[in-house]
């Protein structure tokens, strides 16, 4: 466990002990090499054949002995910033550093201005897109909604054209395979200039998800080894379900997830020595009543925290699921479930919580929910600062000139250290008769309000008219070569 002297100066949460990490890697390096993993692209299977892997072609189980799996983890980059188009964006991935992002991707939305469940369109990316760039608390950008009106062939590079038009914030985005992967990377260097600035400095991270239990897919591994070969971060998720894709106990399914994780990391490391990957999760349980993803639960909440730990035992930085649930609105059992599963992360430590925005388990993504989780990430982050205590903070100078019967409002201390205070803009801290006065409006009604301004109002640093005709042409491009 952490000494006293090393342990973060904020309020920290362990659901893991040392020993629990230790024993849940040593099972995971187990299943690497006498259980193996499933990996369909050929391609692949040649890079960990060359790697020094066991390479079972006719069934295609690949078995990573140990030494290789700690030489991959030992070249990942342990110093991870996510760039932004401009440097004021950039996201340094640091040790305990906590960052919120939007939840990706839904399938639906609620019109911001009808209040109607309905499908995206690519429009709604880019209002999504261009409301995230508008909302601080939100450190990145993950694509949030999925174009229903485009080609599905080349679906996830419409997104990605839609988003990079409209937020100056790195994006963390689904490629859909190799093809698509690529032209992402051809939108990057009409936004970058050349190829060289995508490898120092890429906008875009790519999210690769294994098949639980224990499968690299063909796209899977064909957006890994693209992103290697170009130096866009890999966003490594698992996103099993105790009791379907993996045990039913939650330690089980942390050493199948860890094992899907860690045969990605090793791939990418095996392409291209040093690529950067970061260690996703959505993984959560399965509800063996009801047969569904238990999404706003304790044991999601449990899992992302464990992530954060066992990602910080490899030097790795961290992305989980967070401020999510399956309320099908903005009620009561939203907001327990958001709070539930965002705060145990944050006081564990991930550094990206994904989840706002979202209700209905993922399936759909509300604007005015994003503006009120957007408040809530910045009161979760206020509470993970903790508690400074110093000569300064402890105030004993001010306590004895105040005594018994003084009060601290016109101290200087008190105006030097007024804005270390939580300032919600959203939530109501006002006594009734103003809250009547000012409409009996609840925080869904007031932050819809919000969010029609922010649609409104907020104009996102454009890109130059060539830029944009150059991104046309790819997706254009790629369109017509998937007809």
């Amino acid at each position: 466990m952490m000494t006293m002297e090393s342990r973060p100066a904020h309020p920290l949460f362990e659901v893991l002990s040392r020993a629990d990490v230790e024993r849940i890697h040593a099972a995971t390096l187990q299943v690497l090499e006498q259980t193996g993993v499933f990996v369909e692209a050929e391609a692949a299977l040649d890079v960990f054949a060359r790697g020094g892997c066991t390479v079972d072609r006719s069934q295609r189980i690949v078995r990573v002995p140990p030494q290789v799996t700690e030489a991959a983890l030992a070249s990942a980059p342990k110093d991870v910033v996510l760039h932004g188009r401009e440097p004021v964006r950039d996201v340094a991935l640091e040790p305990w550093h906590v960052t919120f992002t939007n939840f990706g991707e839904g399938m639906f939305l609620v019109d911001p201005r009808s209040g109607e469940r309905r499908e995206p369109r690519k429009t709604d990316v880019a209002a999504a897109a261009l409301a995230i760039d508008a909302l601080d608390e939100i450190a990145l950008c993950e694509r949030p909604l999925g174009a229903h009106d485009v080609a599905q062939g080349v679906a996830a590079l419409h997104n990605a054209d839609a988003i990079l038009r409209n937020t100056t914030k790195h994006v963390l985005i689904g490629a859909q395979d190799g093809f698509v992967a690529e032209r992402m990377v051809e939108l990057q260097r009409a936004i970058l200039g050349s190829a060289e600035a995508v490898r120092s400095r890429s906008i875009l991270s790519f999210s690769a998800c294994p098949v639980s239990p224990l499968k690299l897919g063909a796209s899977c591994c064909e957006v890994i080894l693209v992103g290697a070969r170009h130096g866009v971060p890999l966003n490594l998720v698992s996103m099993a379900m105790a009791g379907g894709s993996s045990p039913v106990t939650l330690a089980g399914t942390l050493v199948t997830h860890n094992t899907e994780v860690l045969a990605g990391v090793v791939l990418a490391q095996l392409a291209q020595p040093g690529a950067t990957v970061v260690y996703g999760s959505a993984t959560t349980s399965l509800d063996l009543r009801l047969g569904c993803a238990a999404v706003g639960s304790p044991e999601l909440a449990l899992v992302s925290a464990a992530v954060a730990q066992l990602a910080r035992r490899y030097g790795l930085p961290s992305f989980v699921a967070g401020g999510v649930g399956d309320g099908k609105t903005s009620d009561a059992q939203a907001g327990h479930e958001k709070t539930l599963t965002a705060l145990l992360p944050a006081l564990a430590g991930a550094n990206v919580i994904f989840g706002l925005g979202m209700v209905e388990s993922g399936l759909t993504f509300d604007f005015a929910q994003l503006v009120m989780d957007a408040e809530f990430a910045r009161m979760l982050e206020h509470a993970c600062r903790g508690i400074p205590v110093d000569a300064e903070h402890l105030a004993l100078p001010d306590i004895a000139a105040v005594g018994p019967f003084g009060d601290f409002l016109t101290l200087d201390a008190t105006l030097r250290h007024m804005r270390e205070q939580s300032r919600p803009r959203l939530i109501d801290r006002s006594v009734h008769e103003e809250w009547t006065a000012g409409g009996r409006l609840d925080i869904y009604a007031r932050a819809g309000d919000a969010a029609r301004r922010i649609l409104d109002e907020h104009v996102p640093d454009p890109l130059p008219d060539d830029v944009m005709r150059e991104m046309d042409r790819v997706v254009a491009e790629a369109e017509a070569a998937r007809r």
